[in-house]
């Protein structure tokens, strides 16, 4: 459906109320948004709680290039995700905008550069070593659990620089709390009435736990004198300053628990996503068997890239507008959020033929269409921690594939569940893992 002329009305969309809207939304978006887009077109609206929210989806590359170059004062991320600050806090990079963001994302941005990445890829090629060597082979595994207990692993090392055992046993069970909220305990806590019962009650309990472990864990790396020699990211922050201003303690546990919920949660899926689609194309297992022997990095980047496209783990980024914007020949009122829909954009066959197949060298062919791909987001918005993401990716596929052949005892494949803002394979992404033996070859 294309506009050519702007119209003063908004964008068409369900009529239901707005409870059974949210709560559609919420558990089933993986399939309710390309039935809407057959139904309503390129464009259209949804309203969401709390606060009958306007939620206008976007799928064109046009229209998403308009939000991602557009002002960000115009363009509030920080306000578009206004639903996650009960869990990671008012200042999250992810909820900040304008200059207070320019500020947390400049103190951010060191420890995400080329250097510090390399500097993280022996140990998260050592975690994955000894996670996978414990893998059980010749029987079904929910790939998706180990892939859970490997990121959380390297996050607590890479991103808190946690060695010590008893401090991890501590933060593993509170995290994997955290982590598994579900959309009715992050809906609800905008209700002031419910905090205070019930599971709202209990979350409030496991998150001031964390709390005091991670500004236990910040008021002791404080007193380290050799912050400047350390490699994880947590020292790298506190080494950092903006004109001689450093995050405070408060800006640190929000960032923390930023840097875990969205490189946890979000590569542990994407990897179990790829175990998924693997296990059931053994021409391109193969293919991806040979390049994790020859050390393809490119190749494997390729796999995460085109798991991401087909199986996104975030299906929708959102602004909110705070002045009206001319968008898909709509005058979106000020107020109304906007999102670009991710899964919608990355499987529609204009951008991507065939979208359906499972075919990684889409990404070695040059670079995809622009605004097609977005799995990070786009713009001064775009994720922090992508290339983080990729590389863990592909050294924890490089450990994976030159040990194993990859199997399913499932005959259909996995369909995706809401699990807070992720989409994760249902029944956990079953796969079989049997010991090569003998190197492969093939044509890629």
């Amino acid at each position: 459906m294309t506009a050519t002329t702007t119209s003063a009305a908004t964008p068409p969309g369900v009529r239901l109320p707005v409870l059974v809207q949210t709560l559609l939304f919420g558990q089933f978006r993986a399939a309710l948004l390309p039935l809407l887009r057959r139904r309503y077109g390129d464009i259209f609206t949804v309203r969401l709680a709390p606060a009958n929210r306007l939620v206008v989806l976007l799928s064109r590359p046009e229209d998403i290039k308009a939000v991602f170059s557009g002002p960000n004062t115009v363009f509030h991320a920080g306000e578009g995700n206004a639903i996650l600050g009960p869990i990671m806090g008012e200042h999250s990079v992810l909820l900040v905008d304008e200059e207070q963001h320019r500020r947390v994302r400049k103190l951010l941005m060191p420890a995400f550069h080329g250097a510090a990445l390399r500097g993280y890829q022996d140990l998260v090629a050592r975690l994955a070593a000894a996670e996978v060597d414990r893998w059980p082979t010749g029987r079904a595994f929910r790939s998706h659990s180990r892939m859970h207990a490997l990121t959380l692993e390297i996050i607590l090392q890479v991103v808190f620089g946690v060695t010590d055992q008893a401090r991890l046993a501590a933060l593993r069970p509170l995290v994997r709390r955290i982590v598994s909220v579900g959309p009715l305990i992050m809906l609800g806590w905008f209700n002031s009435r419910l905090q205070g019962i019930g599971p709202w009650r209990r979350f409030a309990a496991v998150q001031r736990e964390l709390d005091r472990e991670l500004y236990a864990i910040i008021a002791e790396r404080r007193t380290f004198d050799d912050l400047a020699d350390r490699d994880d990211v947590l020292s790298r922050l506190l080494c950092t300053t903006d004109d001689g201003d450093g995050l405070s303690d408060a800006e640190l546990r929000d960032q923390l628990i930023t840097l875990l919920l969205a490189g946890h949660e979000t590569t542990a899926t994407a990897l179990a996503w790829a175990m998924h689609e693997l296990a059931r194309r053994p021409a391109q297992l193969r293919a991806a068997q040979q390049a994790a022997d020859e050390h393809d990095d490119d190749y494997l980047t390729a796999v995460a890239k085109e798991t991401l496209r087909l199986r996104p783990v975030i299906y929708e980024v959102a602004r909110k507008l705070t002045e009206p914007v001319d968008i898909g020949g709509y005058r979106l009122p000020a107020g109304a959020v906007v999102a670009p829909a991710i899964g919608l954009v990355q499987t529609d066959p204009n951008n991507y033929p065939e979208p359906d197949e499972f075919r990684p060298s889409r990404f070695l062919d040059g670079q995809p269409p622009a605004n097609t791909w977005i799995p990070f987001g786009g713009g001064v918005r775009r994720c922090l921690g992508a290339g983080f993401s990729l590389l863990e990716a592909s050294v924890v596929l490089g450990e994976v594939l030159r040990r194993f052949d990859i199997g399913t005892d499932e005959r259909r494949p996995e369909r995706q569940r809401a699990r807070n803002i992720t989409l994760v394979p249902a029944r956990g992404a079953r796969i079989v893992v049997r010991h090569r033996t003998t190197g492969t070859t093939t044509d890629r």
